[in-house]
């Protein structure tokens, strides 16, 4: 039997108290001048989570706010609206059904590496220009789209992997150049408002490569062939399959959790390019520099490193990333000229959460929106509403992030001058 006034009296409660635990606990720490950049976060975690029981203590002590009293009290916050969901709702799928909860977060972690993946390509392109580029989103349905092409209608029967190298290829080149001709203007002192000016002309290029790309190809869905089919098998006999069985469409787990296809591929691909990347930024002279710009641009440029070089690899990089993620989703979704526009918000969403000009914070802030999306499309009963909400489900966690802790999970404040830091 359903009891919703339970579920929403345990949420006000929380509510209240991690209001008042988010305002008295920086107060508190402010009193004594202790550091407060993480005192709103942990006072309003506290409150929601233990209420009055965990937030006299935190005032009265104000203990230094290590990692373990950051996410303990996330934790539980966490936890009790689980409890309270549970008692409200007993018979609810995600209580009462483990193969559908685990089925759900599985596919809750896969598509939030592919979200997270995609937020890269717009984490380093702030991290070396410091421009949020708008025109993210078109490079993902461009790298779709050209796969699309590239694999069905020009040269039908072709191998995927051109596909995707092709259009991949072609991103990073208007990438390069987009920036050559559109950006380098804002650091030769050409430009008198250059975070206007970044913001106009990257709107620009999406409206152009939206409405050229609807020109081109019209505004009917697409979707690519799938790239390859799993091989059918059983372990570890096929008398006993409940460790593992594959289909060609999908992946079975235990009898239970089903992982379709195309998102697995994809997000076992999102994870090598990103050990690649990693390996890049960290291990090359190119990634180095990249990093140096990051950092200080004037003290980049004395030491031999081109900037303008920098800032057109990391904007050229950047579309590319996106477009990778493009390529390797066109198998999984019907593809319209549009279809960049939520995934690029979603990428806005994950890049605030994890902190601007970090690519760790970029790849788990993906993760937690996408279990976000999991819990909320898997838990509400009625799957048309369940579908609506998932754009809802990103702005909670925007504006939550915001009001908790501006500088995302793993930002800091930037001096002058600087944008991030790898």
């Amino acid at each position: 039997m359903e009891t919703p006034g339970i579920f929403w009296g345990v949420i006000s409660w929380m509510i209240v108290w991690a209001v008042l635990g988010s305002i008295i606990t920086r107060r508190s720490y402010l009193k004594r001048d202790l550091d407060t950049s993480n005192a709103t976060f942990v006072g309003a975690m506290m409150g929601a989570a233990a209420g009055p029981v965990g937030l006299v203590p935190l005032w009265m002590r104000t203990p230094e706010l290590t990692k373990l009293l950051i996410v303990l009290p996330a934790i539980g916050a966490v936890t009790l609206i689980a409890a309270a969901f549970a008692f409200a709702d007993p018979s609810n799928n995600c209580v009462s059904n483990g193969s559908f909860v685990a089925s759900q977060i599985t596919n809750g972690i896969i598509i939030g590496i592919i979200y997270g993946f995609m937020a890269l390509g717009l984490t380093l392109i702030f991290s070396i220009l410091g421009v949020v580029s708008f025109a993210h989103g078109e490079f993902y349905m461009v790298g779709g789209m050209l796969v699309y092409y590239i694999t069905v209608v020009w040269f039908p029967g072709v191998s995927p992997l051109i596909g995707v190298l092709g259009s991949c290829s072609i991103a990073f080149l208007v990438g390069a150049v987009f920036e050559r001709m559109f950006l380098t203007p804002m650091y030769k002192g050409k430009i008198d408002r250059p975070v206007e000016y970044g913001i106009l002309v990257t709107f620009g290029l999406a409206f152009t490569i939206q409405y050229f790309v609807q020109a081109l190809a019209g505004a009917n869905p697409v979707k690519a062939r799938r790239f390859f089919d799993f091989p059918r098998l059983r372990l570890p006999s096929a008398d006993d399959a409940w460790l593992l069985k594959t289909s060609r469409g999908n992946l079975t787990l235990f009898d239970t959790i089903s992982i379709s296809n195309p998102r697995f591929v994809a997000a076992v691909v999102c994870i090598l390019v990103l050990l690649s990347l990693l390996y890049f930024l960290h291990r090359t002279w190119t990634g180095k520099a990249l990093r140096a710009v990051s950092l200080d641009r004037e003290a980049a440029a004395i030491a031999g490193i081109n900037p303008d070089r920098m800032n057109m690899l990391a904007f050229a990089l950047g579309g590319m990333i996106a477009a990778l993620a493009g390529s390797l989703l066109v198998q999984a979704f019907s593809w319209l000229p549009q279809v960049g526009n939520i995934p690029a918000m979603r990428s806005f969403v994950i890049v605030v959460l994890g902190g601007l000009g970090s690519l760790p914070g970029a790849f788990f802030g993906g993760i937690i929106v996408g279990l976000v999306e999991a819990a909320g499309t898997g838990c509400i009963p009625n799957p048309q509403k369940a579908a609506s909400y998932i754009p809802a489900y990103g702005m909670v966690v925007l504006t939550l992030t915001l009001l908790l802790r501006p500088t995302g999970l793993f930002g800091r404040r930037f001096a002058s001058g600087t944008h991030g830091k790898f």
